[in-house]
C-alpha cells in the first residue's frame, strides 16, 4: 500500500493574536524546521515526521538521523512571503479561531478568503454560507463518536486549521477547526469579490466545453466550487489559518448583523437521523451567491 501524505500540527497557539516576534518565528519554523513531537498513530506507534513548507511533503526520518532543514526555492523565503501576506492589519490571527463551532460559523460569515496562487495573484471572496459540524454526537460529522484517522487528524488540531477533504474522488472541501474535540466549520459558499477572471479560468478547465458561460454569483456557489475557483486542493490540509502564506482570512468591510444570519439544516446529510433537520447551517440572507436558499427557514427566522 502506497504511504500516505502526513503533515505536523501547525504551530502551537500562543495564547493571544501574537506580537510581531511570535509571528516571525512561526513562520521561520516553517520555513527551516524545528523539532517534531511524535505524533500517535492509531496504531498507538509514535512516528517523527519533519516540518515542512506547503506543498513539501512531510517524510517520516530515522531517530538516529539529525534533522535537515527543508527548502524549497520558489523566488522568495517562506519567511519573506509570510511578512508579504501579514502586511494587512486586517488578517484574522488565532484569537479569531478560538470559540466553539457554532459562533465561529457564524462569525466566518462576512470574512474575506483570501487565496494568492504561485504567480502572486491574489483572488478574494466573501464567506457568504457555513455549516458547523461539531463532532461527538453529531451524526453528520467525520469525527462523530471520537473518530480519529490520518483523513480526519486536522478536526483535532488547534482551531484555525484547515482540513482539506475529497468527495467522490473528485472534488474538495474546505472546512476549518474550531474549539471543541473533532469539530469544524465548512465553508460553504463565498461572494467573489477580486480575480474573478482568474475563478472563471480555474472552474472551467474542470467543465465540459461548450457550456454556458459561469455568472458571477455562480463561481462559488458551493463548497467544491470554491474549491475549485480558488485552486484548493488535499496539499492544505493541515495548513493553519494564522500562518499559511498561501490562504488565509482576514476581517471583512462590515459586520454581519444577527438578523441577517438564517439558519437552516444542513445540506446532504441524510443519513445523520436526528441531526439532519439541525439549525447548524448558516447564511446571509438575500445574498445571490448562496448554495441553496430556505424559504421556510427565512420565514421563521423572520
Amino acid at each position: 500500500m502506497a504511504s500516505r501524505k502526513r503533515r505536523l500540527q501547525p504551530p502551537a497557539y500562543p495564547g493571544r493574536c501574537g506580537t510581531s516576534s511570535e509571528l516571525q518565528a512561526a513562520a521561520e519554523k516553517l520555513e527551516c524546521g524545528a523539532a517534531a513531537e511524535p505524533r500517535v498513530r492509531d496504531n498507538g506507534a509514535a512516528t517523527e515526521l519533519q516540518p515542512r513548507v506547503h506543498g513539501a511533503a512531510a517524510e517520516p526520518r530515522d531517530k538516529g538521523a539529525a534533522a535537515e532543514p527543508r527548502h524549497q526555492d520558489h523566488g522568495a523565503t517562506c519567511t519573506e512571503r509570510f511578512h508579504a501576506c501579514t502586511e494587512s492589519p486586517r488578517r484574522l490571527l488565532w484569537d479569531f479561531f478560538r470559540r466553539p463551532c457554532v459562533a465561529l460559523a457564524r462569525e466566518c460569515l462576512g470574512q474575506v478568503m483570501v487565496r494568492r496562487l504561485a504567480d502572486g495573484t491574489e483572488v478574494r471572496g466573501r464567506i457568504v454560507e457555513t455549516e458547523a459540524y461539531l463532532g461527538g454526537e453529531d451524526y453528520a460529522s467525520h469525527s462523530r463518536g471520537g473518530r480519529r484517522s490520518l483523513r480526519n487528524a486536522a478536526m483535532f488540531m488547534s482551531p484555525g486549521t484547515l482540513y482539506v477533504y475529497q468527495i467522490y474522488g473528485l472534488y474538495f472541501c474546505l472546512n476549518v477547526s474550531s474549539e471543541g474535540d473533532g469539530a469544524a466549520v465548512l465553508v460553504r459558499s463565498l461572494e467573489p469579490l477580486q480575480g474573478l477572471d482568474t475563478m472563471r479560468g480555474l472552474r472551467s478547465k474542470r467543465r465540459k466545453a461548450g457550456g454556458k458561460p459561469l455568472k458571477d454569483h455562480q463561481l462559488c456557489n458551493g463548497p467544491s466550487k470554491l474549491c475549485q475557483a480558488l485552486d484548493i486542493s488535499k496539499s492544505f490540509d493541515q495548513e493553519h489559518l494564522a500562518v499559511a502564506t498561501d490562504l488565509w482570512m482576514e476581517r471583512g468591510p462590515q459586520a454581519i448583523a444577527g438578523t441577517e444570519i438564517i439558519s437552516s439544516s444542513r445540506i446532504g446529510i441524510g443519513y445523520a437521523g436526528e441531526w439532519v433537520s439541525k439549525p447548524l447551517r448558516f447564511y446571509i440572507k438575500n445574498n445571490m451567491c448562496v448554495s441553496v436558499i430556505d424559504r421556510k427557514a427565512e420565514a421563521t427566522n423572520d
